[in-house]
């Protein structure tokens, strides 16, 4: 929801990000309140920008900060933790020279006008992770992903998961099927006609099927979702107006237009051979994130998204690497019902009417009927335009109701990750990063999945602050 501009006021959550963060080494954690249970057995990795300056120069958006990961690794032991920087050329090159070098989404590369030509974007790997079997994926969708070491974080270099030698641009929200252990992803090839690469892989990551289609303009893809025997995609209509952009008077952010007029576009391709199925338009909307996808008895897809009324949310995320912000941008969870063979909507409802973000759901129900989503979510009463999200909730998708952790004043949550446990398969746990204002420390909280209203099972101490990130995920022991 677009507002009037407001004067902007420092909130304590500006202080996690106040200062880059702090690297540290395989560390024990210390016990804070309550006990880990029995069964949470596996490592919680997070992704995020953790550094958002240079020299003293800052960034230019959000999306621009130096991607940083968190494990946290739960044994029979306890839990040890840490936290390292994605060594990408880039962070390296900068580090060398302290100073920014480079362009990126929200910036162009500082200096002369030819070094904006001869500088490329550089790969910051900050929004998501995927653990493969041996080894940690950090992805950024404009590029390829780096290779990390699962246990101690150690960056490897570029992954070629082609094996062709040939570096593709790999998005940051994998999907993967529980019983097949398929991954699915895509990558967008810029242009004045983009091309939507989509990619099947076996359980290492290796891809072993790659198909194509072109776009008109280039538009902006975040998410896909995984749908029973389809894989879907919306196209917002926002396009990059290309040619500022390329010769480096304006940044990818800043070129971007929101155009209502075009609608959104829906693609459904076929899971198996990857071959467009059908291809539609319904009204406008934006949307970065998905929640779950399935295909129900009728035949219909069945999707769960994060809805914007437009673009608005671009000039938010602009304005939190500030640690100010004035700009509100709602997003509601949402329920469209498609027809895979025209890509039609036939039915769209709303069904949380609170400002929320990063659905998620237990990762053995991608792409089959899951009847709990869980989002983060702004606290009741605050002003959105300059609070973050401050609580977490479950949303019931058969009784329509949602039920909230309330963490206190001054703490805001990261995505929560839904953890199955090794012992019980009924049983499954939330993971989450939780900074807190009050004391400028970072912890871990551990919640019952089923019962986010009562206190957490256990909380842990973390050595240093954790700026925000987006995207984590958990790999079981």
């Amino acid at each position: 929801m677009q507002t009037t501009s407001k004067p902007a006021t420092r909130k304590a959550w500006a202080k996690a990000i106040a200062q880059p963060g702090k690297e540290f080494p395989l560390t024990p954690l210390p016990l804070l309140s309550g006990k880990i249970p029995a069964g949470l057995r596996g490592t919680l990795y997070r992704n995020g920008p953790g550094r958002l300056e240079r020299g003293g120069i800052p960034v230019g958006h959000w999306f621009d900060g130096d991607g940083a990961i968190l494990g946290v690794h739960f044994t029979d032991a306890g839990a040890t933790g840490l936290y390292r920087y994605v060594q990408t050329e880039g962070y390296k090159e900068e580090t060398a020279a302290d100073k920014l070098l480079y362009g990126n989404y929200g910036m162009t590369a500082p200096g002369p006008i030819w070094n904006k030509w001869l500088k490329s974007v550089k790969n910051v790997a900050n929004t998501s992770v995927i653990a493969l079997p041996d080894k940690l994926l950090a992805l950024w969708e404009g590029g390829e992903p780096h290779a990390l070491d699962l246990e101690t974080l150690e960056t490897k270099g570029l992954e070629d998961l082609s094996g062709l030698n040939k570096l593709l641009p790999y998005s940051a929200h994998p999907k993967c099927d529980a019983e097949t252990g398929e991954i699915f992803n895509f990558g967008v090839t810029p242009g004045l006609k983009s091309t939507l690469n989509i990619y099947k892989s076996d359980r290492t990551g290796k891809i072993l099927q790659k198909s194509s289609v072109t776009l008109d303009g280039l538009p902006l893809i975040h998410d896909f979702v995984m749908a029973g025997q389809y894989l879907v995609f919306f196209i917002p209509p926002v396009r990059v107006n290309a040619i500022p952009v390329l010769i480096g008077l304006n940044s990818y952010s800043d070129a971007m237009e929101w155009q209502p007029k075009l609608g959104t576009q829906i693609l459904v391709f076929d899971r198996e051979t990857l071959s467009l199925v059908s291809r539609g338009e319904t009204e406008s909307w934006y949307q970065w994130h998905f929640g779950n996808g399935y295909v129900d008895d009728s035949g219909s897809i069945i999707i769960d998204f994060a809805r914007y009324q437009d673009f608005t949310t671009n000039q938010r995320l602009k304005e939190i690497a500030t640690g100010q912000t004035k700009t509100a941008a709602e997003a509601n969870l949402w329920q469209v019902h498609i027809n895979p063979q025209t890509s039609k909507v036939t039915e769209l409802e709303k069904l949380v009417d609170r400002d929320c973000e990063f659905p998620v759901i237990p990762p053995s129900q991608f792409g089959q009927p899951s009847r709990y989503t869980y989002l983060s979510v702004q606290k009741k009463g605050v002003d959105i335009s300059q609070e973050i999200y401050g609580a977490i909730a479950r949303f019931d998708g058969k009784t329509h109701t949602l039920t909230e952790a309330d963490l206190g004043e001054n703490r805001y949550p990261m995505e929560p990750i839904y953890a199955p446990d090794a012992i019980n398969p009924s049983q499954g746990w939330i993971v989450t990063v939780v900074y807190d204002g009050n004391s400028d420390t970072s912890e871990v909280w551990v919640y019952d999945s089923d019962r986010l209203d009562e206190p957490p099972v256990c909380k842990l101490g973390l050595p240093s602050v954790i700026p925000m990130g987006f995207h984590g995920t958990w790999k079981p022991a």
